[in-house]
């Protein structure tokens, strides 16, 4: 499959596998999932606890460094 469309979370996914470089389109893609996680907090309180993953929140922290350099 071509990686124009693949959706947000197979990239990330991907990525965390190992399948793909971790790049710019993967950061985006966690940008973009965790907005929608926001978005799904705010419509329910049932949805409060729902985090991402270790991997995830380290690769997003790894994001933020990346753009600080």
């Amino acid at each position: 499959m071509s990686d124009l469309f693949k959706d947000h979370c197979e990239v990330v996914q991907e990525s965390l596998q190992g399948k793909r470089e971790t790049d710019e389109r993967t950061f985006a893609s966690l940008e973009i999932l965790k907005d929608r996680l926001d978005r799904v907090k705010r419509m329910s309180p049932r949805f409060a606890i729902v985090e991402f993953s270790p991997a995830v929140v380290k690769m997003r922290k790894s994001s933020n460094k990346l753009a600080v350099v």
